[in-house]
């Protein structure tokens, strides 16, 4: 099976945090400060271009940021730069703002998918803490996701889904959510999405009929949705649970 390079950019301080919590070696990856930009902004450009400009036709890279007006200044100097070829995808922190629900911003047609990330379940579940520490939490959460979904690729541990799979999943200028949880919160609106994949990983002591009734509540609100199902058992995970879910839906 054939391997893709990926390639990491964080903008701003909470992107630049998500990027340093990606466990992965071999990813090439890049921090931004704003600040650079702000102090000599042509000498900024210039080092932009001289970056990104012959980045790998088969690289798949993600821009992790912030939705604040400088960064998004920033994103769009960098798809200045950006060769075509490359798939792109966008991972942008929207705290307490369904970007779904949103105009689809002129940036956003540059990009195959752009992920987003409300902090819906550390907000919602974690009522009494700042939005600083609810960044510092979905930073962290982020990065191993991830970090995961890296190795499920290359060891083609997520059932039936392979590179191919991913790339017909994200490419199409969409909208979408990619998420690593541990529990779900069947409240939120999981029905809206197009197609995707739901993976379960469970610990080898959790009964398989909890992950089947995790699967069956997903089912109820996917159904006659594309999505792609996983249910498996890992060693190592114990008594935990563990989903990724990929998501999206045309823009």
């Amino acid at each position: 099976m054939p391997s893709f390079p990926h390639i990491f950019i964080g903008i701003g301080n909470n992107g630049n945090r998500v990027v340093r919590n990606i466990g992965i070696e071999e990813f090439l990856k890049f921090s931004i400060n704003p600040s650079y930009y702000l102090l000599g902004k042509s000498s900024f450009r210039e080092k932009i271009r001289k970056v990104f400009w012959d980045i790998p036709d088969n690289a798949v890279l993600w821009i992790v940021l912030e939705n604040k007006p400088i960064n998004i200044e920033i994103l769009e100097i960098i798809l200045d730069y950006l060769p075509k070829n490359p798939l792109k995808l966008a991972y942008i922190l929207t705290p307490q703002k369904e970007l779904i629900y949103e105009k689809k911003p002129w940036w956003a047609q540059e990009f195959d998918t752009v992920f987003y990330d409300s902090l819906w379940e550390f907000l919602h579940d974690y009522t009494d803490v700042s939005l600083e520490t609810a960044f510092q939490m979905a930073a962290k959460n982020i990065g191993v996701m991830f970090t995961r979904l890296h190795y499920y690729l290359e060891n083609q541990m997520l059932v039936n889904v392979d590179y191919a799979d991913f790339f017909n999943i994200v490419r199409g200028n969409n909208v979408g959510i990619l998420r690593l949880l541990t529990k779900v919160n069947f409240e939120w609106h999981w029905g809206i999405w197009d197609k995707g994949l739901i993976n379960i990983l469970v610990g080898e002591n959790v009964p398989l009929s909890d992950a089947h009734k995790i699967l069956y509540n997903f089912q109820n609100f996917l159904k006659e949705k594309d999505i792609i199902w996983g249910v498996k058992m890992e060693e190592g995970l114990n008594n935990r649970v563990e989903i990724l879910s990929l998501l999206v839906k045309r823009w």
